[in-house]
């Protein structure tokens, strides 16, 4: 169980997958980008509805909510969903033009993606790498376990809007953190969006062992009004759940999925139609549009439109030993009724070397000045320049420590800041922490460390850059 405390059950993941969405061994199926169906951007399918049925039940549960809701009176409205094709952003960076990040073999053909600069460092650790690292800093003493028996991380009832007048249509952006890197953001156009829903008790690919939740979910999701929209980051078990998925799609089945290159197929064989998948810097419009006499009430009936932009980010993915980096993580840009939400979901900043013991405690060790040459990520400035600025920012804070074996992945509070300033960020929440411990850092370090790293930046420690509880909505 150490091994998983200690970051390892993430790296175990990649190589020991169970496939979740199968019964029989003879339909098994790996996560591969399938170039020949969908040659340019991942996708290439027509417009489709998002109330169509995928299939019976789906259907049934569609007909139960249109009963609902024109029962419910001239208050609801049915919402018919459509979601446009990936383009391509206007203005891209020259270099990612040329898709760096897409990997070739001899042929020419796809086979895999990478980070593509230098921030990112290269080689990565093996399995084998990684796992005599931490043994032998454990060995050491230097890697203690972390405790959960008396962390105080604190939970509430979440509140969310009724209606999608969102609290009687103040124009106010509404985001609930629901634990980890998931949150639920109101949007005052009426659009819900859920981003990296994890409800499990553990992120790993199977329930008996793997890293185990220490604070519970606020909420179930069922008890979520609407989900319009469900953004993955990547592919990696504390991103990515398949019984959360299906249980969205279940109480919600119009909602669209928006996921990386490569994870579509993951997502249609686990029974989901309703995906897109997308590559670095394009776009997509999601519209939502009221049927039939029943739209009158919440918000008029109006039409709902939204900017959903695949954005890059520097980590990984995988959730089996053959299919490392072989489906597209990033980050995301979602736009709609005046306010702009960037998700950063998981992400590195720079390549820490491994330091020096005596300096493992400090966590602002690595930016003396001794460090400052080391390569920054550009790509957050990239997107702070073409698509910021952000009114609020979802930037993850933990899961960092050490830094010489996870900074490439994982931000730390003082990475987390910096990339608040690059991506032009008006106010950012934290996120992924406080959940599972997923590496050695002290499990109510990332917030402590973020207000010191705001204060040796210039910026209030309060009320721009912070956290909030568990299940508590914030307005933006």
């Amino acid at each position: 169980m150490f091994l998983f405390r200690m970051g390892v059950g993430r790296f175990l993941g990649r190589y020991f997958y169970v496939n979740q969405f199968v019964a029989s061994c003879s339909r098994r199926s790996l996560f591969v980008y399938n170039r020949a169906a969908q040659p340019s951007l991942g996708y290439s399918a027509p417009k489709r509805s998002a109330v169509v049925p995928v299939s019976t039940a789906v259907a049934a549960t569609m007909a139960a909510a249109a009963t609902a809701a024109a029962a419910a009176g001239a208050g609801a409205v049915v919402y018919e969903s459509t979601v446009s094709k990936p383009v391509r952003a206007e203005d891209i960076p020259e270099d990612a033009a040329r898709l760096p990040h897409h990997v070739k073999d001899s042929s020419g053909n796809h086979v895999k993606f990478r980070n593509p600069y230098p921030s990112a460092g290269d080689p990565k650790p093996t399995m084998f790498q990684t796992l005599r690292a931490i043994l032998t800093a454990k060995i050491q003493g230097n890697l203690p376990t972390p405790s959960t028996s008396e962390a105080q991380i604190p939970c509430c009832t979440p509140q969310f809007s009724p209606s999608r007048d969102n609290a009687g249509g103040s124009g106010s952006l509404r985001a609930t953190w629901l634990g980890h890197a998931c949150y639920y953001v109101e949007f005052p156009s009426g659009l819900r969006v859920l981003f990296d829903p994890v409800f499990e008790d553990r992120c790993a690919p199977v329930q008996w062992m793997g890293p185990k939740r220490y604070t519970q979910p606020p909420c179930k999701l069922a008890e979520l009004p609407v989900v319009d929209a469900v953004v993955i980051s990547h592919s990696h078990y504390d991103h990515l759940s398949y019984h959360s998925i299906k249980e969205i799609q279940t109480h919600h089945p119009s909602a669209w999925f928006f996921v990386g290159l490569g994870l579509e197929k993951w997502f249609k064989a686990s029974g989901v139609e309703n995906v897109v998948e997308m590559d670095w810097w394009t776009d997509v419009k999601l519209t939502l549009t009221p049927q039939g006499d029943n739209n009158k009430g919440e918000r008029e009936g109006r039409s709902i439109e939204a900017e959903i932009s695949c954005l890059p980010c520097q980590h990984s993915s995988g959730r089996n030993g053959l299919d490392h980096d072989r489906t597209l993580w990033a980050s995301w840009g979602v736009k709609s009724g005046g306010k702009n939400v960037w998700f950063g979901g998981d992400t590195g900043y720079r390549r820490v070397p491994q330091l020096p013991v005596t300096q493992w405690k400090d966590p602002a060790a690595d930016y003396g000045p001794e460090y400052e040459s080391l390569p920054k990520c550009p790509q957050f400035k990239q997107i702070g320049e073409r698509k910021g600025p952000f009114d609020l920012g979802l930037i993850p804070i933990g899961a960092y420590h050490p830094r010489w074996l996870f900074s490439w992945m994982h931000a730390n509070p003082y990475d987390a800041v910096e990339i608040f300033k690059d991506t032009r960020c008006a106010r950012a929440m934290g996120i992924h922490w406080g959940t599972w411990v997923l590496t050695s850092e002290e499990v109510e370090e990332p917030p402590r460390l973020l207000r010191d790293a705001l204060r040796q930046s210039g910026i209030e420690e309060e009320g721009v850059f912070g956290v909030c509880k568990i299940g508590e909505t914030k307005e933006f």
